[in-house]
């Protein structure tokens, strides 16, 4: 498949905004492009026309790509719901109801043939699929079960891009921290970084970007300036994402254009490097 996946270095670094950007342009382009998120926590959902349940995160992002949005695009969602117990929702539809021990120990295998069988279907039907991550992928005592962002990229072959927010500081040894403890292979598939949420004089950050791409070999593909008419950034924010305006998107998706190399992230959709 023809496709690339968004990771982060935390939470809230601006993953679903980044694939809502790329969903848009890529659609102003032609192409048929698909979100995908394997598994979202979110006490927030929205139904699909099938009255289906997905996350509001890849909702706006189907609407960003200009297309249905579909169960396959959010396979696995848990809704939490008190008592250290979670809804577990399996392709839209409510199938148990579990604590994150039994989660983890029991649904990884099942979670996996879900995954490889949405990607699938997905891929079937459209040109492009924008994947995103969740949280960190080197959260070191989660990596073995974890469905949701290397073993996903693996299992789709495509290449990563890596967000991290500027905005608390810190921005260097979160992006250092975590290729360095990522396994070689994985870390190969990181092919270019994202900067967001910058504040201030832009050029003053070049020392920046070239340290961080000296350093680690991979090229800063965008300093994403703050955006004051930022969306909705992560579902846990009781504000309702699908309420975002078609002209929000737009000017969103304008705004990250112009501030990331946006050629290459189609050469690296296109080629996988």
């Amino acid at each position: 498949m023809k496709g690339l996946m968004v990771q982060g270095t935390a939470s809230s670094v601006g993953k679903s905004l980044v694939c809502t950007a790329i969903c848009r342009l890529l659609a102003n382009e032609g192409k048929q492009v698909a979100p995908f998120k394997s598994q979202n926590m979110s006490s927030l959902s929205i139904q699909t026309k099938d009255a289906l349940e997905i996350s509001v995160s890849q909702a706006l992002q189907a609407r960003a790509a200009k297309t249905s949005y579909l169960p396959e695009m959010n396979p696995i969602l848990l809704k939490p719901n008190g008592n250290m117990e979670t809804d577990i929702i399996v392709l839209g539809e409510k199938v148990n109801k579990m604590n994150g021990m039994l989660y983890r120990e029991q649904f990884f295998e099942e979670g996996q043939k879900l995954i490889k069988t949405s990607l699938k279907k997905l891929s079937d039907s459209y040109e492009y699929l924008i994947l995103e991550g969740a949280g960190s992928p080197v959260e070191m005592n989660l990596r073995d079960r974890e469905l949701v962002n290397m073993r996903v990229a693996d299992l789709a072959d495509v290449p990563v891009l890596l967000v991290a927010n500027i905005e608390y500081g810190g921005v260097f040894a979160s992006i250092v921290g975590t290729l360095a403890l990522l396994p070689v292979s994985q870390r190969a598939r990181v092919k270019g970084i994202i900067i967001n949420k910058f504040q201030g004089d832009i050029t003053l950050f070049q020392d920046g970007i070239d340290f961080l791409e000296n350093y680690t070999g991979v090229m800063v593909l965008g300093t994403v300036p703050y955006f004051p008419n930022e969306l909705e950034e992560e579902d846990g924010v009781e504000k309702s994402t699908n309420a975002a305006s078609d002209e929000q998107i737009e000017e969103w998706a304008a705004h990250f254009r112009k501030h990331v190399k946006w050629e290459k992230i189609v050469d690296i959709l296109e080629v996988g490097k």
